[in-house]
């Protein structure tokens, strides 16, 4: 098998502007991710302390559009007349 030299890499100046370029805008997105989460965390922080509360349960039932019936009789309905 043949050795070869190492190849030699240089770092160019336009490298170096790209590389700096996409660092600040990967920084920048990840700042505005940041902001988003806190608003909607004080959005949800702001929900939860007014005085329409809401249990988790509601909220899930209310966000898929799910409207429990109630349901009809009680343990009469099921057993009759007797009593136990």
């Amino acid at each position: 098998m043949l050795r070869r030299k190492p190849t030699r890499l240089e770092l160019k100046l336009d490298d170096i502007e790209e590389f700096e370029s996409i660092r600040k805008d990967l920084e920048s997105r990840k700042k505005q991710r940041e902001d988003a989460e806190v608003a909607a965390a004080g959005e949800e922080a702001a929900v939860a302390l007014g005085a329409d509360h809401k249990s988790r349960e509601q909220i899930i039932n209310d966000r898929i559009g799910y409207k429990p019936q109630p349901k009809a009789g009680g343990r009469a309905a099921h057993f009759g007349t007797f009593e136990f």
